[in-house]
């Protein structure tokens, strides 16, 4: 199996520390990882900016929550500070698809975009 491409891997790390609640209740630690031109289209629907979701995430996370990757992440690299990352998750019984597209910064790796596309789990 070929070694992992570096930037994959940095943008995959990121993905699984906003997963994180303890990242997700930290304004801070969640800023870190969101680029400053964040969003997203969550799988509720909605349209979120990073100020809507450095404002909500934080507060609705509860510590006991935990998304489940139920499928493993790929990436690719879009371009040399650009990479695109899918999988799925389940969470509180919920699937979805995920999309999200990481650009190296300054600040190191950083979300610009993601988005969630619910479905239904098998047998349902």
């Amino acid at each position: 199996m070929p070694e992992q491409d570096p930037a994959v891997r940095a943008a995959i790390e990121g993905e699984l520390r906003l997963l994180d609640p303890d990242v997700r209740r930290s304004p801070e630690r969640l800023g870190a990882l969101l680029h400053p031109e964040f969003h997203e289209f969550g799988s509720s629907g909605r349209r979120w900016d990073r100020a809507s979701t450095l404002a909500r995430l934080p507060e609705d996370t509860d510590s006991a929550d935990r998304y489940v990757v139920t499928s493993g992440i790929e990436g690719v690299r879009l371009a040399p500070d650009v990479v695109h990352l899918t999988f799925d998750t389940v969470h509180v019984g919920r699937h979805a698809h995920r999309s999200s597209l990481w650009r190296r910064t300054d600040a190191g790796w950083q979300m610009y975009f993601h988005q969630g596309t619910p479905f239904p789990a098998e047998g349902e």
